[in-house]
């Protein structure tokens, strides 16, 4: 089976959403519904991990191992940047403690002491202490026979969020993974099972999900609802539904530079932010309309992860002969 066009396709658009909620974030406006974008990564995670996993039994070591050689050499690298820059005064908001480098590193959840939010030193890195949680819960299931891989994982990760509703507590660990966003990776793993069976909607459902799940979004943003992963997760959920009857229907076209975006997604999510701080604060200092230095700081935060993609992620994925299949925040084909 080739490349799934519609989750390239949607790995972009998530990726580009992230990229204008920030840059939004750093000139003054709103554009919250952004944020989703992480809601749409996690299922595309677990529907990734479930249909690869079918496609091309592992071990779980193995398993770790591709998921650590695909993620953790740029993620090292952009945070040992920040951290050179937090020691050199680049980033003057920046407190730079060993114990939170470490955690960071690590991908274990801790507050940040520059602003005490559970942030790796890397914000945009929390996303990823969710992605290797839910690929070392996966990597456990893999010992155990195919039909009881998914209800061990579904039931592990909601009784965490039963536990998360019930125990009032500030541990960062608890705080992270009771959430539920972890059963977005558990939605996208359904999905991935249905997939494979060949079950989707038909098409004019597909078009009625996608629809009903762009029309969601505009609606939270436009009445300024709460962000809440209780109704952005389930609008992702419904887009990727969507997406992937349209992609079954022969429906999804090829268009290279979404191709080129969604492989490069990975890159785009972990460099952005620095471009687009250059971005804002050049900005402020030229007097820029706020609207477009906002544009401005979207499209160069997007060009610098291209960058990075086809010159860092990109050599490091074309050492292997075959790379491993790409999670969810990571570039490369779905499988």
């Amino acid at each position: 089976m080739g490349t799934i066009q519609a989750i390239q396709y949607l790995r972009a658009l998530a990726a580009l959403a992230v990229v204008a909620f920030h840059a939004a974030e750093k000139t003054g406006h709103h554009f919250v519904i952004g944020a989703a974008g992480v809601d749409v990564f996690f299922v595309i995670s677990g529907f990734i991990m479930w249909v690869i996993s079918a496609r091309r039994p592992v071990t779980p070591v193995k398993f770790l191992a591709d998921r650590a050689r695909r993620i953790l050499p740029i993620y090292w690298f952009a945070t040992a940047i920040m951290v050179a820059g937090g020691l050199v005064g680049l980033f003057p908001n920046l407190v730079v403690t060993a114990e939170h480098v470490v955690a960071s590193l690590l991908f274990v959840p801790a507050r940040s002491p520059s602003t005490g939010e559970i942030w790796p030193v890397l914000v945009q890195g929390w996303t990823l202490n969710y992605e290797m949680f839910f690929y070392a819960v996966f990597a456990a299931s893999l010992v155990l026979p195919r039909f009881w891989r998914l209800p061990a994982v579904a039931g592990f990760f909601l009784v965490l969020v039963v536990a998360g509703l019930s125990v009032t507590s500030e541990n960062p660990l608890l705080l992270t993974y009771t959430r539920p966003l972890v059963l977005e990776f558990v939605a996208g793993m359904i999905i991935g099972a249905f997939w494979l069976e060949g079950r989707v909607p038909p098409l004019g459902a597909g078009l009625g999900l996608v629809a009903c799940s762009f029309g969601g979004f505009a609606l939270i943003a436009g009445l300024s609802l709460p962000f809440d992963e209780r109704l952005t997760g389930p609008l992702s959920v419904a887009l990727v539904v969507g997406a992937l009857s349209l992609e079954a229907h022969g429906r999804v076209p090829t268009v290279r530079i979404l191709k080129l975006l969604g492989n490069a997604s990975y890159s785009i999510y972990l460099w952005h932010t620095f471009a687009i701080s250059v971005v804002a604060k050049a900005g402020t200092l030229l007097d820029l309309h706020s609207k477009l230095s906002m544009v401005m700081a979207t499209v160069t935060g997007t060009l610098v992860g291209i960058v990075g993609y086809l010159l860092l992620e990109r050599p490091l994925l074309q050492r292997d002969r075959t790379p491993p299949p790409a999670p969810g925040l990571a570039g490369g084909t779905a499988e």
